[in-house]
C-alpha cells in the first residue's frame, strides 16, 4: 500500500513537473507572440498601404524615412550603402553658408571664373550672370530652389575665400552633426567618385538643417522674386524644383512642407522631403531611382506613397 502511495505521488510530481515545463512554453510562445503582434503593428504604421517589403515596391535602391523629433527610423533600405548625393549636397552648402555669413543681405560679388566650368559642366544655374551683385539671402533662395550652381560657389567663395576652403568646413561640419558616412569635394553635387554619402547621412543633415529658421523658411518657399541687381533690372524669380513638379503637396492626413531634388547619371534621382501627416513630421531621404529630370518623377512618387501609407 506505501508503495502504491509513493507511486501515486511520484506520478503526481512527475505531471506537476510537466505541467510547469508547459506552462513556461505557453509564457514564452505568448511573449514571443506579443513581440511580433508589436513587432507587425510598428511595420503596418509605416506601411499601411502595402504589406510588402519595401524593396519591392519603392522605385528608389536607397531609402531612410525618420520621424523627425525622435530621429526613429521606420524605414530603412539600403540606408547605410555609399551613394552619390547628387544636388542634395546643396543641403549641407546652405547651412553652412547661413552659419557663416553673419549678413544675409551683403551682397555678394559673382566673378566670372565661376561660370565657364558651370557651363561647361551642364550644371543647373539660378539665372545670374558674371560680376552680378547680389545678396546673400538672394543666392540662398537660388541654391536650394532652383538649384543654382553659381549661386553655390558664390556663397562659397564669399564666406571661405574659395571653394575648396568652403568644402573643408562642409566636411567639418558634416563630422561635427554625426555624418559617419560621408565626403564632400564640392559645394554642388556634380559628379566625383570621392563625393559621396548615405541616405541616413542626409537625413540627419536635413534634421539638423531644418532646425534653422532660415533654411525652413527657404526650403518650404514654392518660389521666390530676388529684387533687381546692376545685371537684372527687375530682379529675378526662383522656383522650386521640387515644388514646380508637383500639382498639390498635399496628403491624406497632411501635408509634404519641402523637398530638396538631386540628379546626376551616377545618383540617379535623389530627394530629401519632409512632410506633416496626422500630426506628426517625418523626413524621407531617396536616392537611386531611375530615369532623369525629363522622365517620370519616381523619386517624388516614392515620396507620396511613403508619407501616404503613414497612419
Amino acid at each position: 500500500m506505501a508503495e502504491t502511495v509513493r507511486s501515486m505521488r511520484s506520478k503526481r510530481g512527475r505531471m506537476g513537473e510537466w505541467r510547469g515545463y508547459l506552462l513556461r512554453i505557453l509564457i514564452f510562445l505568448l511573449c514571443a507572440g506579443i513581440g511580433f503582434f508589436c513587432s507587425y503593428r510598428i511595420t503596418e504604421r509605416a506601411f499601411a498601404s502595402s504589406r510588402l517589403a519595401p524593396n519591392t515596391w519603392l522605385n528608389s535602391t536607397n531609402a531612410i524615412l525618420m520621424e523627425m523629433e525622435s530621429g526613429a527610423i521606420l524605414l530603412d533600405q539600403n540606408g547605410a550603402e555609399k551613394m552619390y548625393p547628387a544636388s542634395m549636397t546643396k543641403i549641407l552648402t546652405g547651412v553652412v553658408a547661413i552659419e557663416q555669413i553673419r549678413d544675409l543681405d551683403e551682397k555678394v560679388s559673382l566673378n566670372e571664373t565661376i561660370f565657364q566650368p558651370i557651363y561647361n559642366a551642364n550644371a543647373v544655374t539660378a539665372g545670374y550672370l558674371p560680376d552680378e551683385s547680389v545678396r546673400a539671402i538672394d543666392l540662398l533662395y537660388g541654391l536650394l530652389l532652383p538649384s543654382g550652381a553659381e549661386c553655390a560657389i558664390g556663397l562659397a567663395e564669399y564666406a571661405a575665400g574659395s571653394e575648396s576652403a568652403f568644402v573643408r568646413m562642409m566636411n567639418d561640419k558634416a563630422r561635427e552633426i554625426g555624418m559617419k558616412s560621408s565626403n564632400f569635394t564640392n559645394t554642388t553635387g556634380l559628379h566625383d567618385r570621392d563625393h559621396y554619402s548615405t541616405a541616413m547621412d542626409i537625413a540627419i543633415l536635413f534634421q539638423y538643417a531644418l532646425a534653422n529658421d532660415t533654411f525652413y523658411d527657404i526650403i518650404t518657399s514654392p518660389g521666390y522674386s530676388a529684387p533687381a541687381t546692376n545685371r537684372h533690372a527687375d530682379g529675378v524669380t526662383f522656383y522650386s524644383t521640387f515644388f514646380s513638379r508637383i500639382s498639390s503637396p498635399t496628403l491624406d492626413g497632411g501635408q509634404i512642407l519641402g523637398g530638396k531634388t538631386g540628379y546626376t547619371n551616377e545618383a540617379g534621382q535623389c530627394l530629401a522631403s519632409f512632410a506633416v501627416q496626422n500630426g506628426s513630421q517625418y523626413i524621407l531621404v531617396t536616392s537611386g531611382a531611375a530615369g532623369n529630370n525629363q522622365t517620370q518623377m519616381l523619386h517624388i512618387d516614392d515620396a507620396f506613397a511613403v508619407y501616404g501609407a503613414l497612419r
